[in-house]
């Protein structure tokens, strides 16, 4: 079962705001939560580094921004990251209307909060009452109810707190679950390196993780990225306790690295899954309805793999999650116990 010591922990990051290109704040929180229990912590631009006495013997990553608000005028808010990801002209297509739609649908009526984003200071709440597609902009506008003198440039963030409801734990989890875990990681007395990163859901976080590499990595970087994983339903949650893959619309992944997590499942009596498989199932299903098929997904791993050529290669573990990108995520408690447990056998199986 899981630790007091894992679910405190949790409980403290989830309500701290990591809203995407605002992650400041946050490295301020996981800094603290790292120190005390024996990390050396470094910062860079976009990414926190902790490491243990063993740096290079296993390296793990996991992104730590979560989707919220930017203010860009009087009483205007838009999408966190897409204005991260500079989708804000209308000559660019790369957020597609579809997307806009469900993201509008995601969070309205839902209670916010400003902050100040260096420190986390405090600077009002209010409450989403409305959002719309702007059609000369080409993105999400939102009118929020309290937070009409705050300020261009200020982040808005979802309040938001743990839940634990018949036995899944319940928030914005996407990946404040992961960087949790890394964290305990260390109380455990893990050596190694842990990477946390900024703007993934930008799709920048891994031009960070990548520089750090090429200013101190060695001739071959085998790293291990961590991140939920969504489903449907609770049922195709259920199904398995971990979800791995051998690739991404991206890249492969690295076969021998992905082998061993396999290895360490089947030995360790967990359920898993390989995402890219079940996806590519699931489309040849659609395909045969006349259906449009899915994206294998684009992921921080597959970014670094296609563009180090070769410096970065890795594999992937990921928790089942569902509600996907909302703050009703939920995973279930033997899915996190799970995945702790296999990343300290990693961690103890790549020091050798």
């Amino acid at each position: 079962m899981l630790s007091h010591e894992f679910i405190d922990l949790l409980k403290v990051l989830i309500r701290q705001p990591s809203v995407v290109g605002a992650e400041h704040s946050f490295f301020r929180a996981l800094q603290r939560e790292l120190e005390e229990r024996g990390a050396k912590v470094t910062w860079y631009e976009g990414l926190l580094v902790a490491q243990g006495k063993k740096p290079f013997s296993a390296m793990f990553s996991a992104h730590i921004d979560r989707h919220g608000l930017i203010c860009t005028g009087p009483n205007e808010f838009q999408f966190a990251a897409f204005i991260s990801a500079n989708r804000t002209d209308l000559l660019n297509n790369s957020v597609s209307e579809e997307l806009m739609t469900k993201v509008t649908q995601r969070f309205q009526y839902e209670p916010v909060f400003a902050y100040e984003p260096w420190s986390g200071a405090y600077r009002g709440s209010g409450v989403i009452k409305n959002s719309y597609i702007c059609e000369f902009r080409n993105n999400l506008i939102f009118e929020i109810d309290g937070l009409q003198d705050v300020v261009a440039g200020t982040p808005i963030a979802f309040k938001d707190k743990l839940k634990i409801d018949d036995g899944r734990l319940v928030g914005q989890l996407d990946n404040v679950l992961s960087a949790a875990a890394l964290v305990h990681l260390f109380a455990l007395g893990f050596e190694g390196t842990a990477f946390f990163t900024a703007q993934e859901e930008a799709g920048k976080s891994w031009r960070y993780l990548l520089e750090w590499f090429r200013r101190f990595g060695g001739s071959t970087n085998r790293l291990f990225v961590v991140d939920t994983s969504p489903f449907p339903s609770i049922e195709s949650a259920n199904n398995q306790l971990l979800v791995l893959r051998e690739k991404d619309a991206n890249a492969a992944f690295n076969k021998e690295a992905t082998n061993m997590i396999e290895q360490l499942c089947r030995n360790n009596n967990l359920s898993y899954l390989y995402k890219d498989k079940y996806v590519e199932e699931d489309n040849a299903r659609l395909i045969s309805l006349g259906e449009k098929p899915r994206s294998l997904g684009s992921t921080e791993l597959g970014r670094i793999i296609a563009a180090s050529n070769g410096l970065v290669d890795g594999t992937t573990l990921q928790i089942p999650t569902t509600g996907y990108h909302t703050m009703e995520e939920s995973a279930s408690w033997e899915s996190v116990d799970g995945f702790i447990r296999l990343l300290s056998v990693l961690s103890t199986e790549i020091a050798g």
